[in-house]
């Protein structure tokens, strides 16, 4: 699939009619997801590269127009190599780890989000949703007997069940029903399926406004991330400027909170605003929209056999990139779970520590991005002169740039939940329990240069130094120095591992147990509890 360019993937599907529909009672399916957006595609790539077929529901017939998300985190990049479309992502879009924040036209100071060597994939990269979403549509049509992925067929009711969900389902060919042992809703901010079970989100809505849009153009910013406040451009407000591919640049424009969304985005006020931040009109307008911050989430998550994941479950502000990612991480959590369940290899509060990690980790989101909205958009006088303060004592004084919140930027989640065992010793090292494991680079006898998140292949995997303790049936074992070589000396240091320890990964390679003295009725037990017995 690397070698198919992006650019020539289909955009627009053919909605088919399926023999379900003309079922005289109807199909059941283990899981249905609802959304062909990048998490409900994400989801059901996962649950099929675990042997679980799904169906994908979606009420249109075509990838989502605009760029929209177009920040893509490391983690995020390290989920879809397993699923097997991260180098081609990566090769289309634009590397940057860098930024550099701005008051008026004096640089504060600059940022380095990946300081750490050895790592396979960059802190960030920037490509539009639209490329993101073509190649998993691409990548799941790779999965025939395990994706089957409906365009033009839009949920127009849902009857929660104790064993699953009917659904009915609407088409060009008119409605019919299907039954799920899973429902899951990725259907986005404005999810029908939230509205059909009388859900609603709790949470803030700010009140300023801002002009994101996308702009065609040749120049030679460097590839990083540029944050203004009150620069000379744009009225002592707020302004983002970041590059992706095509020749095409995302700038963000605070408007505040009196402007007219349907005004702003007319192309004859549109225009010169870039004009002034640019200070030429050698430009094209791709795509524009205005959009209020809104950080809000669902109580819950789980509702009996229907799960809500992305932004069906939760918003956040734009600013800090943890949409797009934290919804594909959403993706990753279930997928492992929904896959143990269905085949009877799970605990029975194994689905409901998905809604206890991704709700703390939307928690953990909502907090970051609330705190970026309220630094970049202050909601009274006083607070914005205290905002002011810090910006002008930081032009003065380093200590007071760790202040400054420009979006706080994306970065995983570290679980602290029952599925963890807890530490028998003390541990040092950038290896965090509960956390995604740290990259770094490995050599593979035989076949070459690797990194330590390629081998986490979706499985329970132990990870020894030295081969002598026994990993249990049904977990993979890798033995550091005999399977795969060490050849920088990092895997002790990040992981704090002398002779004869042992880690232990969950199937999405978050560390949920580690010992100095491994035995191998310890390793089982951590796995019977990290699938939620």
């Amino acid at each position: 699939m690397a070698s198919v360019k992006l650019e020539d993937l289909p955009l627009r599907f053919a909605y088919r009619h399926h023999p379900d529909q003309d079922a005289a009672t109807p199909a059941r399916h283990p899981v249905v997801i609802v959304g062909a957006g990048p998490v409900g595609l994400a989801l059901a790539i996962d649950l099929a590269t675990r042997g679980v077929a799904s169906v994908v529901l979606d009420d249109s017939d075509r990838i989502g127009e605009g760029s929209r998300a177009i920040c893509f985190a490391k983690r995020t990049l390290e989920i879809f190599d397993r699923l097997g479309l991260g180098e081609q992502l990566v090769d289309k879009g634009i590397t940057w780890q860098r930024g550099r924040v701005f008051l008026g036209e004096r640089e504060l100071y600059d940022f380095d989000l990946l300081p750490e060597a050895g790592h396979r994939r960059p802190a960030f990269i920037n490509i539009q949703q639209y490329y993101v979403e073509a190649a998993l549509a691409a990548r799941a049509a790779g999965f025939p007997d395990l994706i089957d992925l409906r365009w033009s067929n839009r949920l127009a009711a849902v009857a929660p069940r104790t064993n699953g969900a009917s659904l009915t389902i609407d088409t060009p060919d008119g409605p019919y029903r299907l039954d799920a042992d899973w429902l899951v809703a990725c259907d986005g901010s404005r999810s029908p399926t939230r509205a059909m079970l009388g859900l609603d989100f709790a949470g803030e809505v700010f009140d300023d406004r801002f002009l994101i849009a996308d702009v065609k153009m040749t120049a030679d910013f460097p590839t990083e991330r540029w944050f203004w406040f009150q620069p000379p451009f744009h009225g002592g407000q707020s302004a983002l400027l970041h590059k992706q591919p095509d020749d095409v640049w995302r700038i963000d424009l605070q408007l505040g909170r009196d402007a007219d969304a349907e005004v702003e985005k007319r192309p004859e006020n549109v225009v010169p605003r870039i004009r002034r931040m640019l200070g030429h009109d050698a430009f094209s307008l791709e795509w524009v929209s205005v959009y209020t911050f809104q950080c809000r989430r669902l109580a819950r998550f789980v509702h009996g056999r229907v799960i809500f994941a992305g932004d069906a479950a939760h918003q956040v502000s734009p600013f800090g990139a943890r949409g797009a990612n934290s919804g594909i991480q959403d993706a990753e959590n279930l997928a492992w779970k929904l896959a143990l369940v269905l085949a009877d290899e799970a605990g029975p509060d194994l689905i409901a520590t998905y809604d206890l990690e991704r709700g703390a980790a939307a928690d953990e989101n909502i907090l970051n991005s609330t705190r970026a909205t309220d630094f970049i958009a202050p909601p009274s006088a006083g607070e914005r002169r205290l905002r002011d303060a810090v910006l002008a004592l930081a032009a003065q004084a380093p200590f007071a740039r760790r202040l400054v919140n420009s979006g706080r930027l994306s970065v995983p989640t570290t679980y602290e939940t029952p599925l963890t065992t807890p530490d028998e010793d003390g541990w040092h090292g950038s290896a965090r329990l509960g956390a995604p494991v740290p990259d770094l680079p490995l050599h593979r006898p035989g076949h070459g240069p690797t990194h330590l998140t390629a081998l986490a292949s979706g499985r329970f995997t132990l990870l020894t130094m030295g081969d002598g303790c026994v990993a249990p049936a049904g977990c993979e074992h890798i033995v550091i120095g005999r399977d795969v070589i060490d050849e920088a000396g990092l895997f002790a240091g990040r992981f704090d591992a002398g002779e004869g320890s042992a880690i232990l990964l969950r199937p999405d390679g978050h560390l949920t147990a580690r010992w100095r003295h491994p035995a191998t009725a310890k390793i089982a037990h951590a796995i019977q509890r990290a699938k939620g017995f």
